[in-house]
């Protein structure tokens, strides 16, 4: 992991040029920020801008940072037109489920490149079940699939509970962009990880159950 490749670079590029822009205009931080009430008058690129936008320096590092260790694996099996496919649904998806979950709180708002890259991280997954990874507050390495479950199921506890200033549902609805983009570009993944497609679509399946039943109310 950690191999850049260019597109992974023009990403990340535009991610930062993009952000420092909003660091130091305020007014066009306000025009491309993800907003229910701008969205629902017609402003529609905010779905896609937001996610190029940062609230501050580490917010933009740590997406930037995670973008870094799983990109080049989606790149060595997709290909760089599929990896940017992957990254763009993704952002959208989180965007769209944001819009879902919000629908009719006008004054939400939110930007960061949260869910693109967490569609990357979960496409990463798939791609490659037996990756591991070390967590800077646990030394020891732990499945990505592992922390891929679990980062969502926390998201669901999110979601439900409104912790933090975070958007968990574009998490969760970009990692369902990673997830079902990766499958569609790459339907042999059936043939040879269905274990593992099925335990990364756990989390998936619960958000929408709950979702049905009114639970995350």
């Amino acid at each position: 992991m950690g191999n850049l490749s260019l597109v992974t670079i023009v990403i990340i590029a535009a991610n930062v040029i993009i952000s420092l822009k909003g660091f130091n205009d305020f007014s066009f931080f306000e025009k491309y920020k993800f907003h229910i009430g701008a969205i629902q008058r017609g402003e529609k690129i905010r779905v896609f801008s937001s996610g190029f936008l940062h609230v501050d320096m580490s917010h933009l590092f740590f997406n930037m940072f995670t973008l870094y260790f799983f990109a080049d694996v989606v790149v060595s099996y997709l290909g760089n037109f599929n990896f940017v496919v992957v990254y763009l649904v993704s952002l959208v998806l989180g965007s769209l489920l944001s819009l879902y979950f919000h629908k009719n709180e006008y004054e939400y708002s939110a930007v960061g490149a949260s869910g693109a890259v967490t569609g990357i991280l979960y496409s990463a997954i798939l791609l490659e079940p037996n990756m591991s990874l070390i967590m800077f507050f646990i030394p020891i390495p732990i499945p990505a699939y592992v922390f891929g479950i679990g980062y969502l199921l926390y998201s669901i506890y999110g979601m439900k509970n409104r912790i933090g200033n975070i958007g968990h549902d574009a998490h969760f609805g970009g990692a369902i962009g990673g997830y079902l983009t990766t499958l569609i570009l790459l339907p042999i993944l059936f043939k040879t990880n269905l274990l593992m497609i099925g335990l990364l679509a756990i989390p998936i399946i619960i958000l929408f159950v709950m979702h049905k039943r009114g639970m995350l109310n």
